[in-house]
């Protein structure tokens, strides 16, 4: 059996006594929501915090507020199978209630929350086994060692964001809310997410992230969340593509943003998606076009259990899926 390291357990009731708690207990402290990531994670001594402050206390943290002006407002610890079933979110940001569906088991969802899958620690096939076999194999880069064995010149780490929703709050513009000793600030959810796998939030460590904001999705507005997965539940993504679309009442796409997650560090938006679809209806050969510009432009590394080959293939097999969903639907 696999047992939690010894630590102390804090409960704040409200986020500046968590914040608080933070910048005393420095780099000691480890915020969890859910706790369906952390806890393994300590198990496995991937993890070693001596103090875990726990958000679920705070009140005002769990409420989804939606209004055609101001749009979605989510607090972080608003549960996925809370957002999986909610039903503006359904109609209005269905990629969104889809990606959130999508994440591991229903148990799992009813414990895990948006702020902690926002804030999912990046996986490797290196990093992500017991301590036995990393030491037996020699630590990497977020270990503790002096070298990332996924890309041996690198000098930052790759492990991979597998995040399910992140890629589709992106792809909808979101933003997060971030509190801290100085109060609130927003930060684009693009901004949020950094290119290094240890580094991997515009975050201080004694923040904590508070709610998420997204903007009303503008009229014609069509997404979808596609993941590619081992098994058809519980495993985290082999591939993730969101893709939201405008598209005006003849079907002609007026804009386009696809966001790619398990392939870097960080999100991946497509920007030459926008380039191929925007002024063209839907057809075969928009479609092409566009997934033509999702295979140039991902590259998968050798950081989880499949091939890079095949994850390089499956680029453009899910980007030519979901925009066949985006035009069927319209």
């Amino acid at each position: 059996m696999m047992r939690l390291p010894r630590f102390s357990y804090r409960r704040p009731q409200t986020a500046a006594e968590a914040v608080a708690i933070l910048a005393a207990s420095g780099p000691d402290a480890l915020v969890v929501a859910g706790g369906t990531d952390v806890y393994p994670n300590m198990k496995q001594r991937l993890l070693r915090p001596k103090v875990v402050v726990a958000l679920r206390g705070i009140p005002g943290l769990g409420q989804i507020e939606y209004d055609d002006r101001q749009g979605l407002r989510l607090g972080s610890m608003v549960t996925l199978r809370e957002i999986a079933e909610h039903q503006d979110i359904r109609r209005l940001y269905p990629a969104l209630a889809s990606a959130a569906e999508s994440v591991s088991t229903p148990q799992l969802r009813t414990m895990g929350t948006i702020g902690g899958n926002v804030c999912l620690d990046t996986r490797c096939n290196y990093y992500n086994q017991d301590l036995d076999w990393r030491e037996a194999l020699g630590f990497c880069l977020k270990s503790g060692g002096d070298i990332c064995r996924v890309a041996r010149s690198s000098p930052t780490c790759r492990a991979i964001n597998c995040s399910d929703t992140a890629p589709v709050l992106q792809a909808f513009g979101a933003s997060i809310v971030v509190t801290g000793p100085h109060g609130e600030r927003r930060v684009r959810l693009e901004d949020f997410y950094v290119d290094d796998g240890i580094q991997r939030w515009n975050k201080a460590a004694d923040e904590i992230v508070t709610g998420i904001a997204v903007p009303p999705p503008a009229p014609g507005t069509r997404s979808v969340y596609l993941k590619l997965r081992s098994r058809s539940s519980v495993d985290f993504p082999l591939l993730g593509v969101a893709l939201v679309a405008e598209l005006d009442g003849r079907g002609v796409c007026r804009g386009a943003k696809m966001v790619l997650g398990a392939v870097a560090p960080r999100p991946l938006e497509i920007t030459a998606l926008a380039e191929a679809l925007v002024g063209s209806r839907l057809d075969k050969a928009a479609i092409e076009r566009a997934a033509r510009a999702v295979f140039l432009a991902g590259k998968p590394l050798d950081n989880t259990i499949a091939t890079i080959s095949y994850r390089k293939r499956m680029l453009a097999v899910y980007a030519r899926r979901a925009i066949a969903q985006i035009a069927a639907a319209a």
